[in-house]
């Protein structure tokens, strides 16, 4: 049984030029789990850091905050970085909910699992993308609202689209709640290339993973042999870009369409955008946040930065 909207994503981005496919594909069971694996490699400094940052300035986070918490995550994975900080929540206050966001299943079953050993925690997940799940997010009464997009997930949105992104999350929130957006920040391309192409070649099968997804569930017959993991940077738009890339000239079936491939001709799967500190806290001005707090891990430059709604009414609802 095919997916419908999935194959007409698929299709969408297959006939386009150049051809791309949705990232969010790259996530079902196994994309997941080989996901969590990259990010115990050594080439990728990033989610080390991430938890750094957590485990120092957490508590600096909900200080900054007034009253009890309510605490949503876009995209929590395993809840491994969720256990962290909650950790910090609960210090303050006995009980919190806890919701999980997440388009894959099976993440959010890892992570029900990992928070329900916590005490005081009680666990909502909600299977969907980012927006969609905040706005079906149930607030607690009485409870300011932080939401944490933590991990870089911000990069994977056009330049264009993470400020509207962030302005579509400022809609959902009311005066006095906050996001803790995490973000990767620029650092020279040879440091970085390897934690998208690394010798182990886990990241190789993720990307590639994404062709066995959609065989299985849309009936396509791509021939995985045919078809290169290649992590590009774009300097231009700071981003490293995953794309597949056809060894050889070939062709691929998908619903009665025949879709060409020339020799050397990629599908770019993800984009992964790197920023500055100063422009994050631009674009939460923009956004109509304040920043409450940033902070910067030296070790592999990233930040955490704290944007708290301000008192005025959301951009989505002004006349």
């Amino acid at each position: 049984m095919t997916d419908e909207p999935m194959v007409t994503a698929v299709l969408r981005g297959l006939r386009a030029s150049p051809k791309t496919l949705p990232a969010a594909l790259l996530y079902d069971a196994l994309g997941s789990a080989l996901f969590e694996a990259i990010t115990e490699l050594p080439e990728y400094g990033l989610t080390r850091a991430d938890l750094r940052m957590i485990e120092r300035h957490a508590g600096d986070v909900v200080r900054a905050l007034d009253g009890p918490l309510d605490v949503v995550e876009l995209g929590p994975g395993g809840g491994r970085k969720a256990a962290l900080f909650l950790r910090a929540v609960t210090a303050r206050q006995p009980r919190t909910v806890f919701t999980a966001v997440d388009v894959s299943a099976s993440a959010l079953q890892e992570c029900q699992r990992a928070l329900e050993q916590l005490d005081g925690v009680e666990v909502r997940p909600v299977e969907a993308s980012y927006l969609d799940g905040l706005r079906r997010a149930e607030r607690v009464p009485g409870a300011r609202r932080l939401v944490l997009f933590l991990g870089s997930n911000l990069s994977n949105f056009d330049r264009r689209d993470a400020l509207g992104f962030l302005r579509d999350v400022r809609a959902t929130l009311s005066p006095g709640d906050a996001l803790l957006l995490a973000t990767d920040l620029e650092k020279p391309a040879e440091r970085l290339l390897p934690a998208y192409d690394d010798a182990l070649g886990v990241t190789a099968a993720f990307n590639r993973n994404l062709l066995v997804r959609i065989n299985r569930e849309c009936g396509a017959d791509f021939a995985l042999p045919d078809f290169a993991h290649e992590a590009r940077w774009n300097a231009r738009d700071r981003r490293i870009e995953m794309h597949l890339v056809a060894r050889r000239a070939c062709e691929v079936h998908l619903r009665g369409e025949t879709i060409r491939f020339a020799e050397g001709e990629s599908i770019w799967t993800e984009s992964s955008h790197r920023f500055r500190a100063d422009e994050l806290r631009a674009w939460g001005d923009e956004s109509d946040f304040a920043c409450a707090g940033q902070w910067t891990d030296a070790e592999w430059p990233f930040a955490h930065t704290l944007l708290k709604a301000r008192p005025s009414a959301p951009i989505g609802i002004r006349g």
